[in-house]
């Protein structure tokens, strides 16, 4: 695919996203207005924000449903957008071996034990896949948000994405250990030379882009090198190092298409 075409399959992906995300938000909530189980209204049902302005009580609501709906809308469209590139696939299944649960567990009660020296390594995920077995096998089939191959490359990419990457640490540990345990199972089915590379990757920086990223949560369980934070996470689901640059200025031309609902939304609950 040439590049102008390229840019041009990703901006229409973008755009379709955000329309039907605009549509789908506001035909929801303004046919939820009168019903009282609604999604703002039930969380208007909070007493210490119902003594609050009725303004408040509208955009304090709104706002919580704005940004859980709009993570899913990235996280959707961010698969369409790989499936132009890759092959593209959201679980992984195959044989885990009882000393490869044995050495992820021995390594996340490392990384989350601050006395001890053990910090995240890439070379980590070698201990789990040179370990062999003389025990029994189980099959388990994991489910992946994003399990990207690179036919070009022979790369296959597994993403853990949190959209802002707030975790705390019990997330960042069971974060971990689902990206070990899917690398174990893949490096078992595609033998010892695959080229597997795991990944911890947020749709934005929340430090502000091309800022550190300096979660402590994140970076006690995942070495630098595997982050994919904003930038590096577009640009590898785009395949290219104008992907973000591309993603964000077709939002941004799309963006009045929420505006918009956001406006129609607000003279329906306020007038």
């Amino acid at each position: 695919m040439r590049a102008i075409e390229t840019e041009k399959a990703i901006k229409q992906i973008v755009r379709s996203a955000v329309e039907a995300y605009a549509n789908g938000f506001e035909t929801r909530h303004i046919g939820e207005v009168n019903d009282p189980k609604g999604t703002i209204n039930m969380k208007m049902h909070n007493v210490f924000i119902s003594a609050l302005a009725e303004e408040i009580q509208y955009y304090t609501s709104l706002v919580r449903s704005l940004d859980s709906s709009m993570g899913n809308m990235l996280e959707k469209m961010a698969i369409n957008i790989a499936k132009l590139f890759y092959e593209v696939e959201q679980s992984v299944e195959g044989e885990l071996y009882p000393e490869q649960t044995a050495k992820i567990a021995e390594l996340l009660e490392g990384y989350k034990n601050s006395k001890n020296s053990l910090k995240p390594l890439i070379s980590h995920y070698d201990e789990i896949k040179n370990l062999t077995t003389n025990s029994d096998v189980i099959v388990k089939t994991h489910v992946s948000d994003y399990y990207l191959f690179d036919k070009q490359t022979n790369t296959h990419h597994l993403i853990e994405l949190k959209i802002g990457g707030d975790l705390d640490n019990k997330k960042a540990r069971s974060e971990k250990e689902a990206i070990f345990e899917q690398y174990a199972i893949l490096s078992n089915s595609l033998g010892k030379n695959a080229n597997i590379k795991c990944h911890f990757a947020t749709a934005y920086n929340r430090f502000g882009e091309d800022k550190e990223w300096k979660q402590t949560r994140v970076l006690q369980f995942f070495a630098k090198e595997e982050l994919l934070i904003g930038k590096d996470f577009w640009n590898l689901v785009c395949c290219s190092d104008r992907g973000y640059e591309i993603v964000i200025d077709e939002y941004r031309k799309s963006a009045y298409l929420i505006n918009n609902a956001l406006e129609n939304i607000k003279q329906e609950y306020l007038g």
